[in-house]
């Protein structure tokens, strides 16, 4: 009888008593006859083999059950023998005998519950303490499980985990780089760690044990106790992967923690970080999951339960600290960290796609998705505070010397590195694009070239990215043109911005910016610093070359030299030269083609108008009033734009 509701055991025993009527009816029939006719024999005949038949299958049935209880005597006896021994299963070799005293107490179970025992069964008792062995059996399993899984557990690759940077003694990460410091030319370098990291499956449980895992995971499946399995499973794995972020020095760091730091320290944490997470995806994350798919069967749920279980938490972790970078202020000096952040997540978006998919992964890829997200929209955001930063960047005093100022140096090293993010930075920048459209009339931001046309990817469109850029220009010499005017010299005006805008030509025309301004930039800013160049001279040597006229030195109402005016007009012409010599020797031009060119192109005025003026008077004065030779004046002209001031106090010549 089976394990019914009260309601069903009733017709079942009305049944019974009406059997129990018909046979005394039967008996007492028999009684009161002497002879019976061949049918009533044969009926009789075919009732007692059934009631024979009946009592042989309860004995069969009776038999049954004491050879369930000898058998399951024989499982407890190898199950118990194990509780009393601390020793591990799998290191005494008798794991096959304890796995098969496992699997036939499930199955004796499975044999006993087919027979639909009810309390008062002889049965019932042993169903239930098959149950008790099972579970004690399955406990056991589930330590041993672990066991294996911690134990032989392999030791980290040193390839993966030895962070290695060929800048990590540079200066520049304990200080920050920011809009105006000088020496920055070569602040702004790409970190050299490789970006095509590639996916690679390192043993992380000794591949011996692999098929004892996988046969304590089916077994324990079978027999109901998943949860079990994937929790040891999801518990041993999560603190492997909590040690593998430890070796890679990816400290736990509240978003707090990570916006009170210093740059310096900030920066070299953005430098593992890029490091460590292509890493741990690509190979420890990797390599889990196919942990995973070895033990519990690739492709089956379970699987990639187990693995997004175990590896959640070591995954947002490193996503922390991206999300805590994205919501920073905005400071242009780590606008390349944060693209270098944002590319190497981009990269690895299809491997997490691929790792943590279906819906029990999602949690996690939308995670990653967002982060992502908060990257780029901090990358849009620094770029324009870095527009802003240059447009404000406001001088109280002229910049010493008039050479290339600190700024001009900064946004031109940092557009120019910025050239190695283009694919990424078009696509951030593009926004609000057919607002932006009307930009692409100006001449000023049309392509130069048919290379400059085919660099933007359609013909007469200019990229996102260019257009931002081009006016990182424009706004710079606006800035520039600001500058210039705190000098009270106008020639240092001039000078200034010949060397600013110069500066800036040779920038774009020797690197990659020359395919993002076009040459047709390049040649207007040429133009645009000879012009200066060129009014410099007019501005400094206009009252010097006037000085070496004939005008005024004539007797008055003649046309005859007057001596005394020639000394004058000679003397006036050398305290002239002697006050521009103090001053331009101060000024600086740190190209030494321009330099050259400038000084060349003022020796030839100054030194043909002085040698023309002296030799069409030599009649007129004598030598001694002669202080300066033409070579004299052209050695002193050679010491222009050193950046050093030096005077002229020897009368001698030297």
């Amino acid at each position: 009888m089976a394990f019914e509701e009260s309601e069903l055991v009733i017709p079942e025993l009305e049944r019974e008593e009406n059997l129990i009527a018909a046979a005394r009816h039967i008996v007492r029939a028999l009684g009161s006859k002497k002879n019976l006719t061949s049918d009533a024999k044969k009926i009789l005949a075919d009732l007692g083999t059934q009631l024979s038949s009946m009592t042989k299958v309860s004995e069969k049935e009776e038999v049954g059950i004491h050879a369930y209880e000898d058998r399951l005597d024989a499982i407890q006896v190898i199950i118990m023998r194990w509780e009393e021994d601390q020793s591990m299963i799998w290191d005494s070799g008798e794991a096959s005998e304890y796995l098969n005293a496992a699997e036939e107490a499930h199955g004796l179970i499975e044999k006993l519950e087919r027979l639909h025992l009810s309390k008062e069964d002889q049965g019932y008792k042993l169903l239930h303490r098959a149950y008790s062995v099972l579970q004690t059996a399955m406990s056991r399993l589930e330590e041993e499980f672990r066991n294996l899984l911690i134990q032989n557990r392999q030791p980290f690759e040193p390839e993966y985990v030895s962070f290695r940077s060929n800048e990590e003694d540079i200066a520049d990460e304990s200080s920050v780089v920011s809009l105006g410091d000088d020496s920055v030319e070569d602040s702004f370098r790409r970190d050299s760690v490789s970006r095509a990291s590639e996916e690679h499956i390192l043993d992380l449980v000794h591949p011996h044990v692999i098929p004892h895992l996988r046969c304590i995971a089916n077994l324990m499946f079978t027999c109901n106790y998943d949860q079990e399995c994937s929790h040891a499973y999801t518990i041993a794995r999560r603190d492997a992967l909590d040690e593998c972020l430890s070796i890679l020095e990816m400290e736990r760091l509240s978003i707090e923690n990570v916006l009170r730091m210093e740059w310096g320290t900030l920066h070299s944490k953005i430098k593992r970080w890029i490091w460590a997470v292509k890493i741990f995806v690509r190979v420890y994350l990797a390599s889990e999951r196919w942990l995973s798919d070895q033990i519990f069967g690739e492709g089956e749920p379970v699987s990639l339960v187990c693995f997004v279980d175990a590896s959640k938490a070591s995954i947002l972790q490193l996503l922390n600290f991206g999300e805590a970078m994205s919501i920073g202020p905005h400071q242009p000096e780590k606008l390349f960290k944060i693209l270098d952040m944002y590319e190497v997540l981009a990269s690895l978006m299809p491997d997490i796609n691929a790792f943590y998919s279906d819906e029990v992964g999602s949690s996690v890829r939308l995670e990653c998705h967002e982060v992502l997200k908060r990257l780029g929209d901090c990358v849009r955001a620094t770029f324009l505070e870095f527009e802003n930063a240059i447009a404000s960047n406001v001088s109280s005093s002229p910049f010493v010397g008039g050479g290339i100022h600190p700024l001009t140096r900064y946004v031109m090293n940092y557009v120019t590195t910025l050239t190695d993010y283009s694919e990424t930075l078009n696509l951030l920048l593009l926004k609000d694009q057919e607002e932006q459209d009307p930009i692409l009339q100006s001449p000023d931001m049309s392509p130069g070239t048919e290379e400059d046309t085919k660099s933007q990817g359609s013909p007469g469109r200019v990229s996102t990215m260019t257009i931002h850029l081009r006016s990182v220009a424009s706004i710079l010499e606006c800035n520039l043109d600001d500058k210039s005017r705190l000098y009270k010299e106008a020639s240092l005006q001039h000078l200034f911005l010949m060397n600013n805008i110069h500066y800036m030509a040779q920038k774009v025309k020797g690197s990659e910016l020359r395919l993002i301004y076009g040459d047709e930039w390049i040649r207007k800013r040429n133009l645009k610093f000879r012009q200066h160049a060129i009014n410099y001279e007019r501005v400094s040597l206009s009252s010097i070359l006037s000085l070496l006229k004939d005008e005024g030195i004539q007797i008055p109402g003649t046309s005859s030299i007057s001596k005394s005016l020639l000394k004058d007009r000679l003397r006036s012409f050398y305290i002239a030269f002697e006050d521009l010599y103090r001053n331009q020797t101060a000024w600086y031009i740190s190209d030494v083609q321009l330099r050259e060119e400038l000084r060349i192109s003022l020796s030839l005025k100054v030194i043909q108008a002085y040698r023309t003026f002296v030799g069409r008077h030599s009649n007129y004065i004598s030598e001694k009033y002669i202080k300066y030779t033409p070579d004299d004046l052209e050695n002193y002209l050679l010491d222009f734009f050193e950046g050093t001031a030096k005077s002229l106090q020897n009368p001698h010549r030297r």
